[in-house]
């Protein structure tokens, strides 16, 4: 299986952050204008949590907050589960199923690199399966000779 570096460099490397003195409006416009569900909170270039729509739901909107006067900072999950861009991809995707999470950062010799969803993931897998079948098609049929 190919390792998260792999996807890292098909996908692209932008990653998409916040300050964590922004308003949850900033980011969510932000993150409507990137159309993604998640985007890191750094300062400066230290990862110091990350901001889920799932996050604003819960801890905004739920708890009668406002998005136009409530900073990241109060909402954003600092506990950031990450992975190393040397790891198995199909060992990323077990670990953002076992701590049900869709967003990764991606680490390479402490160096942040990228940031994958659960959706990057199972495309990764799927693409991977699909060559593996057709090279095991190929072998299979002779093809080539």
């Amino acid at each position: 299986m190919d390792a998260i570096r792999d996807l890292i460099r098909k996908k692209g490397n932008e990653i998409w952050s916040v300050s964590p003195d922004a308003t949850v409006y900033q980011a969510l416009d932000k993150m409507a204008q990137k159309n993604v569900g998640a985007m890191l909170v750094m300062n400066g270039d230290d990862v110091v949590g990350i901001l889920s729509e799932r996050d604003v739901a819960r801890k905004v909107e739920l708890q009668g907050k406002k998005v136009r006067e409530t900073q990241v900072r109060e909402i954003m999950t600092e506990k950031v589960v990450y992975v190393e861009a040397d790891q198995p991809l199909e060992e990323c995707l077990a670990v953002m199923l076992d701590k049900n999470i869709r967003h990764l950062p991606v680490f390479e010799n402490g160096k942040l690199v990228g940031l994958i969803s659960v959706r990057d993931a199972l495309k990764g897998m799927v693409d991977t399966q699909k060559f593996l079948i057709s090279q095991l098609e190929h072998y299979i049929t002779g093809g080539g000779r």
